[in-house]
């Protein structure tokens, strides 16, 4: 079981540096959209592709971040019968979400969004509009994005059932591991 605790580890190093890929696109769309709107209204120059960019860094920060944010068990989650539940309930609950409901999601988006991701990078899609932006780099962060998340949810997992055999303690609030 260490060596899954350490593959777990390693997963989450690994998405906390994609979660800070994701803060600086944030930053970065932000300046784009800044620098676009001031090109625009001082200067009555605009082109499509500071659009484009903006939402294309959208879909890096949702893409990229979402791990991390699962990672630090703060997603949306409707608790309304889990809220009440006692620590290894959770766990169970956790345990059976992820194998009947994260995983198989995962799984179909990754079998969906590569042969699509694929293509587009084959016949070298470009955006339709005037000025416009290829197209296939923000095709790729969803097989991309799709392939963190089920990394993360394998970690979380591996956490969950480590905490059902007794090997690690969970903090109760917030089901993270306890340093």
């Amino acid at each position: 079981m260490q060596g899954l605790l350490t593959l777990a580890s390693g997963i989450d190093r690994m998405n906390r540096f994609f979660g800070i890929v994701a803060a600086v696109l944030v930053a970065a769309a932000c300046a784009i959209s800044a620098g676009n709107a001031l090109s625009r209204y001082a200067l009555d120059l605009s082109s499509n592709a500071f659009l484009e960019i903006q939402w294309q860094m959208f879909a890096g920060v949702f893409l990229l971040g979402a791990p991390y944010v699962l990672k630090l068990n703060e997603h949306v989650r409707v608790d309304l019968i889990y809220g009440g539940l006692n620590a290894r309930r959770k766990l169970w609950v956790d345990v059976t979400g992820y194998l009947v409901f994260f995983f198989p999601v995962c799984f179909i988006m990754l079998e969906m969004a590569w042969p699509w991701a694929w293509t587009s990078y084959l016949e070298g899609e470009i955006s339709a509009n005037a000025g416009g932006l290829a197209v296939w780099p923000a095709k790729f962060l969803l097989p991309f994005g799709f392939t963190l998340l089920a990394l993360q949810g394998l970690a979380e997992f591996i956490r969950r059932i480590a905490a059902l055999r007794g090997d690690i303690a969970l903090d109760v609030r917030y089901e993270k591991p306890v340093q």
